[in-house]
């Protein structure tokens, strides 16, 4: 229990998880069906606080670099489409929230816990992760790693 508690994310240059989730307008979205495509998964404890909004409010400041980098951004927790389309609606998110029910993709990604652990990943166009980090690092250091 206490290993889980204080493991590392998933190493850098490993496959990423394949998982389709829902997403705040209820489509399902697959990360295999993003391949050719670099995708940051935000993993966050919960929607509308003070730390996690500050965290993907970074994201969408950023967004013109990730467009252009051809990046997609999606926030994870396992709260309700509702909740998260509320959220995404007041502060103006311009990606999609993912509905992790159960924190079963958390799971997968050694963010799970009694709250989502707050994790960061890049995965790149051939499904590999190139960047993972707990907490909140400074978005253009992760879009770094899709360059």
């Amino acid at each position: 229990m206490l290993d889980r508690l204080f493991s590392s994310p998933l190493a850098v240059g490993t496959p990423a998880p394949d998982f389709t989730l829902p997403d705040d307008s209820g489509r399902s979205v697959k990360l295999s069906a993003l391949r050719g495509r670099s995708v940051v998964l935000v993993f966050y404890p919960g929607d509308d606080t003070p730390g996690c909004t500050k965290q993907l409010c970074q994201f969408r400041d950023d967004w013109a670099e990730a467009r252009q980098l051809g990046v997609e951004v999606f926030g994870v927790n396992p709260q309700s489409a509702q909740k998260h389309q509320k959220f995404r609606n007041k502060f103006h998110f311009p990606f999609p929230l993912l509905v992790d029910k159960g924190q079963k993709v958390a799971e997968m990604y050694k963010a799970d816990g009694l709250i989502v652990r707050r994790t960061v990943y890049l995965v790149g166009p051939d499904g590999r992760i190139r960047f993972a980090r707990r907490g909140m690092p400074n978005p253009s250091e992760v879009l770094e790693a899709a360059k």
